[in-house]
């Protein structure tokens, strides 16, 4: 059963350099809401998250919500496990995928086909399973014959049809979106919208971040507010959505 629970959970980055020099100190409090700290050696810290608590179960939609610099980011690269709790404890049961940044991984002087099982050993496929689904993977990101040059010659446009394509051919248990992705030209953005849709229909737990009022309403079915890497806010997402935005129900892009 796919479940999440933080405990007390804290992250904080250390800032080398900065003792001493009042400016620096005074741009990361600007820039971090002034969550800002040092350990005993007098190095400056940054509190990205501090003192989370919440659980997350099955057949939730969460929304995380808060200005650039809140700690969205940071809160799903610790669900993802990339970074580790400082301070409490996170409980993650189940199969996470991250399409945080689905290009993480990708060789540019290898071919589309051994991207392909690159990208997947990343994203904990098996090879068995890759092969299986190898032709799947070369079908929709639309390469053909290019899948067997090196990816240093595609477009823009290429590179990301395939690495869309790799990540998104898994069936996660939970799954983690820092914004909607949008990929490709106006031919490819109709289908990989539906891959996507499905990704998110089959996912037993969604966690996305976003700036879009209408997504997060559309997508969610609950919403964390985050500041200065704390909770403000967690509720039915019409709930904190209305606190956040306020009572307007035009979609909104939060800078």
């Amino acid at each position: 059963m796919a479940h999440i629970k933080f405990e007390s959970v804290g992250i904080e980055f250390p800032i080398f350099n900065a003792t001493g020099r009042s400016l620096t100190s005074r741009l990361l409090e600007v820039a971090t809401g002034g969550r800002l700290d040092r350990d005993p050696s007098g190095r400056v810290l940054v509190r990205s998250l501090d003192n989370l608590n919440f659980e997350i179960s099955e057949g939730e939609r969460v929304g995380l919500l808060g200005h650039n610099g809140a700690g969205k980011s940071t809160l799903l690269r610790a669900l993802s496990r990339v970074y580790q709790p400082h301070h409490g404890k996170a409980h993650i049961d189940g199969k996470v995928t991250s399409l945080i940044d689905i290009a993480l991984g990708l060789n540019p002087e290898a071919t589309g086909r051994e991207n392909i099982f690159l990208r997947g050993a990343l994203l904990g496929i098996p090879k068995t399973q890759l092969q299986q689904m190898f032709q799947e993977i070369v079908d929709f990101s639309e390469l053909g014959n290019f899948i067997e040059m090196p990816m240093r010659t595609y477009s823009a446009g290429m590179q990301l049809r395939l690495a869309f394509a790799v990540s998104t051919v898994v069936s996660p248990e939970i799954l983690l979106m820092d914004e909607w992705l949008s990929v490709g030209d106006m031919g490819f953005v109709q289908k990989a919208e539906q891959r996507l849709a499905e990704l998110v229909s089959k996912s037993k737990i969604l966690v996305i971040a976003s700036h879009s009022r209408s997504l997060i309403e559309k997508t969610c079915n609950r919403a964390i507010w985050l500041e200065h890497g704390r909770i403000k806010l967690d509720g039915p997402v019409k709930e904190v959505t209305e606190a956040y935005w306020g009572n307007s129900s035009e979609g909104t892009i939060d800078g």
